[in-house]
């Protein structure tokens, strides 16, 4: 049985409150560079106006505009394309680069405080809500960056860096647990193998939500827009198209369901070991395949019966929805074999 450390575990708490407090920071700046842009956009698109009024007063035939249906005024054209080349748009909106630069220094304090948990525990950090919490949080935030470097993906700044805070809040909050030992049935390598796999696709599945979601903001922007009407998220113009979205989601997606679908494996196999069976339909075997179901048919249906657009984004959110009421509401008020893995 190793020694707990109680003094690195208190450095490990240390270093999550500055994690939390950088990301808070990052959230800011990437709140500010949207406000920003907002009204940059809002004030171009005004100018762009007046300009398109006086052309056509001057020629005297506002008639003949064939933008009048907006108002005089060009559709809007995307800042961000669809292909999301960060390349292309690194030397622009500087905010943005500030805000990419404090969320990773907040990962790397985020892994300094994971890392010391560890070695404090002398075992894995994730053993309880605490730790799956904390660690699920930097695994999105790495994920986020990683795929930030091919990328250009800091319309989502605001969205990943709001959800990690409020892993962290929730972790050290809600279910603040000493570092401890592991219960005798968590004491096997299946621990490394199972939860490891559920966090890094708990992480995957927390970036396609926050793509589906944005891809309904930007669904109904276009969809005013083609109607007529006036954009009142200007904004989103930061932000692909909601098709450009969706396909970023779909790809995700069919990587985590593989990784999940491993993760619900691992777990029967532990559970065989463990507890002399592979399925006894525990609460939290029977949400794990819920959570597997949903995913399954979101990507059946794409693929198979054109269930695109609106339809698929509210599939995975139902999925990611899932996936926190697995979490959180099962780990907590349903009695089961993994209650012992609750707080």
């Amino acid at each position: 049985m190793p020694v707990i450390n109680e003094e690195l575990g208190a450095y490990s708490d240390m270093f999550m409150l500055l994690a939390a407090f950088a990301y808070a920071v990052a959230l800011i700046v990437f709140a500010w560079d949207l406000a920003k842009s907002n009204s940059t956009i809002r004030a171009i698109e005004e100018d762009v106006l007046r300009t398109e009024a006086k052309e056509f007063a001057t020629v005297g035939a506002p008639d003949s505009n064939p933008y009048a249906s907006t108002g005089g005024a060009q559709p809007p054209r995307q800042l961000v394309d669809d292909s999301m080349d960060y390349t292309a748009a690194s030397g622009t909106r500087g905010i943005a680069r500030i805000a990419v630069v404090l969320t990773w220094l907040a990962a790397v304090v985020h892994t300094a405080a994971v890392v010391t948990r560890a070695l404090a525990a002398g075992r894995v950090p994730w053993g309880n809500m605490y730790e799956f919490l904390s660690t699920g949080a930097l695994l999105v935030a790495i994920v986020y960056l990683l795929v930030l470097l091919k990328k250009d993906l800091r319309f989502m700044g605001v969205f990943v860096t709001l959800l990690v805070t409020v892993m962290l809040c929730a972790a050290t909050m809600g279910f603040p647990t000493p570092v401890g030992h592991l219960v005798p049935a968590l004491q096997s390598y299946w621990l490394i193998i199972h939860v490891s796999i559920a966090v890094l696709s708990s992480a995957l599945f927390t970036i396609t939500f926050v793509a589906s979601v944005m891809q309904l903001m930007q669904h109904r922007r276009q969809a005013k827009l083609e109607a007529g009407g006036r954009d009142i998220m200007p904004f989103l113009r930061l932000v692909p198209s909601a098709g450009a979205l969706e396909n970023l989601a779909y790809r995700i997606n069919a990587v985590a369901f593989v990784t999940w679908t491993f993760t619900v494996m691992a777990g029967a196999i532990w559970a065989e070991a463990a507890w002399g069976r592979y399925w006894g339909w525990d609460p939290k075997e029977v949400w794990s395949f819920v959570i597997w179901v949903v995913y399954a048919g979101y990507l059946h249906a794409r693929a198979t019966r054109g269930w695109t657009g609106v339809r698929s984004a509210w599939l995975s959110i139902v999925g990611y929805a899932c996936l926190i009421f697995n979490f959180t509401v099962v780990n907590v008020y349903f009695d089961g074999l993994h209650s012992y893995a609750g707080v």
